[in-house]
């Protein structure tokens, strides 16, 4: 019986940005050398998108807090991200 989306989703929500990266790029490989079944990578492939939306995620949140925080001589100010 397959995993329930809820529980996979939920050992992705706790992974770090590296550690989903990572196991995305694995998925990736898996995918491109054509390895194992359909249902397989079919699985896989629903396993990488959800990864990859988590990875966007951790990026955005790294994203606010880099534009919040812009340290001056004895003041902090917010600046845009790249400006």
């Amino acid at each position: 019986m397959p995993e329930p989306i809820v529980t996979a989703n939920a050992d992705i929500a706790a992974m770090s940005f590296e550690d989903a990266l990572n196991e995305l790029e694995k998925i990736v490989r898996q995918i491109e050398d054509g390895r194992g079944k359909l249902d397989d990578a079919i699985s896989a492939y629903e396993r990488g998108v959800t990864l990859k939306r988590h990875c966007e995620s951790k990026l955005k949140e790294a994203q606010a807090k880099i534009e919040q925080i812009t340290v001056g001589e004895n003041t902090i100010s917010s600046t845009p991200f790249g400006g």
